[in-house]
């Protein structure tokens, strides 16, 4: 199979279409025919070293897969996600060969014709849905919805600042908070701004102006919840004193030097971190709780599936490269 390769961990350029053997799933796992994989600011950490506990080059890079199930390891027709978490949420559903999924594969292998997955791991995609529209359900949908209400404590009436709003985790939250009841403030470059207008943000910002932060607080006394991912100074000086939140689910811009001292005199507000990994690992109730949420929003129309930007395979490089410039809107996919 082609499948595209880390050589080394200086970045995305790095990137080398090769053949490589088609992968056998153990125990616990599914082979998968991929017909499109998502592009995640995971791959580029990766591809730099930087993901705590990634993968070691050489390998196949890539983490959220969608395709057919080829093989069933031992045990590989186990449930899927979040089993136990609600009848027709399309977690908990057994998994069987010919049955199209999307999931995830934290250690790479998603860029390739063919990919395994833990069967914990995967979704059935949505009745009616293509493989490619169900890129972000189990990486950018479930990390917008955990930021906001679980981890985010989200209430009606409250004011979230959404940063990176272009992106599929930033559009996605734009969404569901205003289904919610929040008054929405995004920030993006000038650009993406009427897309992310077209979503119901109230109020879209230059993401890189140089009075953000100014430019924040003078629509608002203080935001109640700040999504982060870029710029972490910006969310601490904006969110409210003693009541608000900020919780960090990425790092795009590199890591940002806050200390103990600054928690105590400048910035008192609650400092939330998000691993999707870590939250289904610790708290698995918690994330089927966020899961069995998703598809309710998902039934009732509030996401919806969209199309993806699309790369073949052996343009994943270009595409992790424009990802990392942030000249991107959207989902991006790569298809074998």
């Amino acid at each position: 199979m082609q499948a595209l390769v880390q050589t080394s961990l200086d970045g995305p350029q790095d990137l080398k279409l090769t053949d490589e053997p088609v992968p056998r799933p153990g125990p616990g796992e599914i082979l998968v025919r991929v017909t499109a994989a998502g592009v995640n600011y995971v791959d580029i950490s990766q591809s730099y070293g930087t993901f705590a506990g990634g993968p070691q080059p050489p390998y196949t890079a890539g983490i959220e897969a969608a395709g057919q199930i080829v093989t069933l390891g031992e045990g590989g027709a186990a449930e899927g996600v979040g089993g136990g978490a609600g009848a027709g949420t399309g977690a908990g559903v057994g998994l069987a060969v010919g049955m199209h999924v999307i999931g995830v594969c934290i250690g790479g292998g998603a860029f390739a014709e063919y990919a395994v997955l833990p069967a914990v791991a995967a979704l059935p995609v949505p009745p009616g849905w293509e493989d490619a529209q169900a890129l972000g359900l189990v990486v950018n949908w479930p990390t917008a919805l955990a930021a906001l209400r679980p981890l985010g404590g989200l209430k009606a009436g409250e004011t979230v600042l959404v940063q990176a709003a272009a992106g599929a985790t930033g559009q996605a939250a734009v969404r569901i908070a205003k289904h919610y009841g929040a008054t929405v403030i995004a920030t993006a470059s000038p650009e993406k701004h009427d897309a992310i207008r077209s979503l119901g943000a109230d109020h879209v910002l230059d993401s890189r102006s140089p009075t953000l932060s100014t430019d924040i607080l003078d629509l608002t006394a203080g935001v109640d919840l700040s999504l982060e991912s870029t710029t972490l100074t910006t969310s601490l000086e904006v969110t409210k004193p003693v009541t608000g939140r900020v919780v960090v689910y990425g790092l795009a811009a590199g890591v940002s030097p806050v200390t103990n001292w600054d928690l105590v005199y400048k910035h008192q507000v609650h400092v939330i971190g998000l691993n999707l990994g870590a939250l289904i690992q610790h708290t698995p109730h918690v994330y089927g709780e966020v899961l069995t949420e998703l598809f309710a929003l998902i039934a009732a129309g509030v996401l919806t599936p969209t199309a993806p930007t699309t790369y073949p395979l052996p343009d994943g490089p270009e595409a992790l490269i424009a990802l990392e410039s942030r000249t991107t809107i959207g989902k991006l996919a790569l298809v074998p």
